[in-house]
C-alpha cells in the first residue's frame, strides 16, 4: 500500500501545528499563573483573634450495657468456632488422606503435612478470637458478635462441602 507524499506532507504540518499549539497554551499557561496581584504582595493584616466562650461539657458514664469479653455468649460462640474448625480439620485430613484436593488456597500451602494442617485450623480460630477481642477493645460489639458467626458458618459450610464429595 502506497501513501502518497501529498497525504503524508498534510499529516505532518497537522502534527507540527499541535505541537505549536500546544507549546503556546504550555507556555502561556505558566506565565500566567507566575503573575501576582498587588494585594499579594502587600502582607496581610492579620485580624484580631474572635475567642468564644466554651462551657465546660460532663460527658455522660458510658451505658451500663458494656459487657466483658468472655461473657456467656462469646464463650459459646468461641466454642463454636473451635468446634467448627475442629470438624473442619478433620474432614480435611481425611479427604486429604483418600486422595482429595485443598480447594482453599491459603489452607493448600500447610495441607502438606497433619503438623501444618492442624496449625491452619488452630490459627484460623486464634484469629477469630483475636479479631473479635479487638472488635470489643473498640468499641464494636455488634462486629465482635458478628466474627464468630461469619467463622463458624464458613467452617460449616467447608465440612457439608467436604463430606458430600468424598
Amino acid at each position: 500500500m502506497k501513501i502518497s507524499w501529498f497525504k503524508l506532507s498534510r499529516f505532518t504540518d497537522l502534527l507540527g501545528n499541535a505541537a505549536k499549539v500546544l507549546a503556546t497554551i504550555a507556555l502561556l499557561g505558566t506565565a500566567g499563573l507566575a503573575q501576582q496581584t498587588v494585594a499579594m504582595l502587600e502582607p496581610a493584616i492579620p485580624a484580631a483573634p474572635v475567642l468564644a466562650a466554651v462551657s465546660p461539657r460532663i460527658l455522660p458514664e458510658a451505658p451500663s450495657s458494656q459487657h466483658q469479653f468472655w461473657d456467656n455468649e462469646n464463650r459459646v460462640l468461641f466454642g463454636a468456632v473451635v468446634a467448627g474448625s475442629a470438624a473442619d480439620f478433620a474432614v480435611t485430613y481425611s479427604n486429604l488422606q483418600n486422595g482429595g484436593r485443598e480447594l482453599n488456597p491459603v489452607t493448600r500451602i500447610l495441607s502438606g503435612s497433619t503438623t501444618g494442617l492442624a496449625v491452619n485450623f488452630v490459627g484460623q480460630a486464634a484469629g477469630v478470637v483475636g479479631l473479635s477481642y479487638f472488635f470489643h477493645k473498640t468499641g464494636h460489639h455488634k462486629l465482635e458478635r458478628l466474627t464468630p458467626l461469619l467463622s463458624f458458618g464458613a467452617s460449616a459450610y467447608a465440612v457439608s462441602y467436604g463430606l458430600m464429595h468424598r
